[in-house]
């Protein structure tokens, strides 16, 4: 099992962290650009298929990948691509922003909130982590 990337976008779309852990192909300038526009209206009409008021959207498959959503109450934006045989991220991904991102960046007084996302201690927590999925 194996994860692809992982990227974190703030409420407007704007990419604050990319990092790629085992990809075969090389990214493209305007992948942020373009994923962010893809999560969007994917997300539109999951909610506007859906029967349940609060029907969302978490995951979706290609023949290559997987990819996996979390949105949280303040509209940040994780997304992690994965091969095929990985299970449902949601909880991997929920972990993710309670014990790295919270703990790293939003207690830090150096980083404000918007700005990319640069901190080393956060990097080396989620490659660690990431590494035993």
């Amino acid at each position: 099992m194996v994860v692809h990337t992982m990227q974190i976008f703030d409420r407007q779309g704007q990419p604050l962290y990319y990092r790629e852990f085992n990809r075969p192909l090389a990214a493209s300038k305007d992948e942020h650009k373009l994923m962010y526009g893809f999560l969007f209206s994917l997300k539109k009409l999951v909610a506007s298929l859906s029967p349940k008021k609060g029907g969302g959207f978490y995951a979706c498959s290609t023949s290559a990948y997987k990819l996996h959503y979390f949105e949280t109450a303040s509209g940040l934006r994780f997304v992690m691509t994965t091969d095929l045989a990985m299970a449902d991220m949601r909880d991997v991904l929920r972990y993710i922003y309670s014990n790295f991102y919270v703990e790293c960046l939003v207690k830090n007084p150096l980083w404000r909130p918007g700005e990319p996302i640069t901190c080393p201690n956060f990097t080396k927590s989620l490659e660690r982590y990431v590494a035993t999925l």
